[in-house]
């Protein structure tokens, strides 16, 4: 199995960087500028016709959608246990977060950042308050499920829901109310920050701007 990542720090394609380095297996990374317009050049269009990050290169083959490359190396790499197996009683409820992670939480960051870009200008304030209400909707929903204490959001267990979920959760940092002021995400940020494959993508990616190194959840 080969990989090779083509990446923008702290971006969609974090989290699968982030899996890859916990899955502990060998691949190649590409830095793309997207400050510079680098996604939208005719040799990575020709690999990603969206001009998004990440792309994934897989045994030669080039794939896209984050949520769906975190849920392809969990089936590739099954021993590392970051998705529940298909017989497992916890399966639905990790197919459940990981779509509700890709299809409300994602654009609904996409809206927040984007706002006066991808629509009509006019009307960026009202998509953008929209968009912090379906944002911190998220939160709630998310701060409940760890409310009975379990250490992760699937079951107790580390898995891919985690990955994209925290990546997203990085996002919120210049928020109004960024993810960890709430009760139960606050620990749980400072856990998933605390792990190794964490800190390392942070490190690769020379992200220094949201770690556990104060002592407390940063916000």
């Amino acid at each position: 199995m080969s990989y090779t990542l083509f990446y923008s720090p702290g971006a969609a394609s974090m989290a699968v960087h982030w899996m890859l380095i916990e899955l502990g297996v060998d691949f190649e990374t590409q830095l793309v500028d997207i400050d510079s317009g680098a996604q939208r050049t005719p040799a990575y269009l020709q690999m990603n016709p969206t001009g998004t990050v990440p792309t994934l290169i897989v045994d030669g083959v080039p794939r896209h959608e984050s949520a769906a490359l975190l849920m392809l190396l969990a089936e590739r790499h099954p021993a590392a246990g970051l998705a529940p197996s298909p017989a497992s009683r916890d399966r639905a409820e990790w197919l459940e977060l990981m779509i509700y992670l890709a299809n409300t939480l994602l654009p609904a960051m996409r809206d927040w950042f984007y706002a006066g870009i991808d629509g009509d200008a006019i009307h960026a304030d009202a998509v953008k308050a929209l968009a912090q209400r379906r944002i911190e909707s998220a939160w709630d929903r998310l701060n409940s499920h760890l409310a009975d204490g379990r250490a992760y959001l699937v079951h107790g267990k580390l898995s891919t829901v985690d990955l994209l979920a925290v990546t997203l959760m990085r996002w919120s940092r210049n928020m109004r109310r960024p993810a960890t002021t709430w009760q139960h995400l606050s620990g749980y940020i400072e856990r998933l920050r605390a792990l190794p494959s964490f800190i390392d993508v942070n490190q690769r990616e020379g992200l220094t701007d949201w770690s556990n190194s104060t002592g407390r959840p940063e916000q």
